[in-house]
């Protein structure tokens, strides 16, 4: 009977944290801090004054992983809303590739004590409310857009860690992620050249 109560309690908190949460994210104005901002305070306190250099190179991961959220939300947003076998391959892609660099990642990051995102970021919820806004071929250019520019974004980001950051791993990490990403932004490059072509 304690067993019942005490699970009855557990999925009661779970309900009411939940829908706190669910109200945070609804209303602007009692709106939470955003996560990658609490990610980098997290790790501004940790490594400030101790070591700058550390700092700098937890903004890899903390960018790293935001963007890996992004990403796998928008690509299962293209597989269910668009019609365009190229858009949804691309968005298929990009879920499986992008879960398999979030574990690399988070792998890193525990091992360095670098705190992440847990969750999608402000910039992420509003790059996925704008797509999800949109239908048909307006849907599909939107979607192969933003493939190609975030990935251009994020190989800027990457050959900057890969060359600039003061911790072995992480350079490592960083030049292991450009051949994927490049990968990438070429089947996006791709897909887009196909989607501006359908009028």
């Amino acid at each position: 009977m304690k067993k019942i109560s005490m699970f009855s309690k557990t999925l009661l908190g779970a309900a009411v944290l939940t829908m706190s949460l669910g109200t945070v994210s609804c209303k602007k104005e009692n709106k939470e801090e955003d996560t990658k901002e609490v990610a980098e305070d997290a790790n501004e306190a940790k490594f400030d004054d101790v070591n700058d250099d550390k700092e700098d190179d937890s903004e890899y991961l903390v960018s790293a992983a935001e963007v890996d959220m992004k990403e796998i939300e928008l690509g299962k947003l293209a597989q269910q809303k668009s019609t365009n076998a190229d858009v949804q391959a691309l968005g298929k892609m990009m879920v499986a590739q992008h879960e398999k660099a979030s574990a690399e990642t988070k792998a890193l990051a525990a091992k360095k004590n670098i705190t992440l995102p847990a969750a999608l970021t402000e910039k992420g919820q509003d790059a996925y409310k704008d797509l999800n806004d949109k239908t048909g071929h307006d849907f599909d250019k939107a979607y192969a857009d933003k493939m190609v520019e975030g990935h251009e974004k994020m190989i800027e980001k990457m050959e900057k860690a890969s060359e600039k950051a003061t911790d072995a791993d992480i350079r490592m990490w960083a030049a292991n992620m450009l051949p994927t990403l490049r990968t990438h932004l070429e089947h996006a490059k791709m897909t887009k050249e196909k989607v501006d072509a359908v009028k």
